[in-house]
């Protein structure tokens, strides 16, 4: 089996508590003896799971270009969430993020840490000409990835209209929707549909929309948010109006 790495304490620590895949192992550097470190090398140790330490320079070669923080987990790369995660009848709570083409790891890290805040069901991502659950993506996830399940889908069209067959709601974001994000009803089984940084929603999966919504935003001077932002906000709407209602706070005179 492949295998790929999670860097970062709170990635690496996520994966450790909460993770459907046990690491394999885990790499320390060798420089590391503070606190953080002595932690991780007792949550490790109760769940039975191997801590090396190495030089600094193994960490750099094995996962290149991520910032590790002096820590890499090795799990098994293929721990993709199946379709079978939301092929399920929709009832009130279930919420849906898909997202149409993310190219970016940060973005996608950082959609998935908020849907983690907001208790987003899983997220939805296709498999062709966007970033997948890379090394880097964990690691903005800051340890989410492995609570979320992340599904990767070859069709996301097809699979939002199978969504709806299975009675979600299936709402857009597009700068130029038809309506605030703040007048629609976002409660219900819903999927949340983000584009991608470069060409937003692309027109089929906006027809498959069942509504196309905006964010408000003042005057012209800010053509649109980055897609993790949009996410945030959209979500975090969706949380409020799913668990909160309006308070019943008095002017002060």
């Amino acid at each position: 089996m492949a295998e790929t790495y999670i860097g970062g304490f709170h990635a690496v620590i996520a994966a450790i508590e909460d993770g459907g895949v046990k690491p394999r192992e885990i790499l320390l550097a060798e420089t590391r003896r503070d606190a953080r470190a002595e932690k991780l090398i007792d949550i490790a140790a109760k769940r039975n799971i191997t801590v090396r330490k190495v030089a600094r320079d193994i960490l750099d070669i094995r996962a290149p270009g991520l910032r590790h923080q002096g820590v890499l987990a090795a799990i098994e790369a293929s721990d993709l969430g199946g379709e079978e995660i939301i092929d399920l009848p929709a009832t009130p709570e279930r919420l849906i993020l898909a997202l149409d083409g993310v190219q970016d790891p940060h973005n996608l890290g950082a959609c998935i840490r908020t849907s983690d805040a907001v208790g987003v069901d899983a997220v939805v991502i296709p498999k062709d000409r966007a970033v997948g659950l890379t090394p880097a993506v964990r690691s903005a996830a800051a340890g989410s990835a492995e609570r979320v399940p992340v599904v990767a889908v070859t069709n996301l069209v097809r699979k939002l209209e199978q969504l709806k067959q299975l009675g979600y709601w299936v709402v857009g974001l597009a700068g130029e929707g038809d309506e605030s994000l703040y007048d629609v009803d976002l409660t219900g089984p819903l999927v949340l549909v983000m584009g991608g940084e470069a060409e937003g929603l692309r027109r089929l999966t906006r027809e498959c929309c069942d509504r196309v919504v905006r964010i408000p935003m003042k005057g012209d001077r800010i053509e649109s948010l980055n897609v993790s932002v949009a996410a945030a906000v959209c979500l975090y709407e969706a949380y409020r109006q799913r668990n909160h209602k309006p308070a019943k706070v008095a002017r002060k005179k």
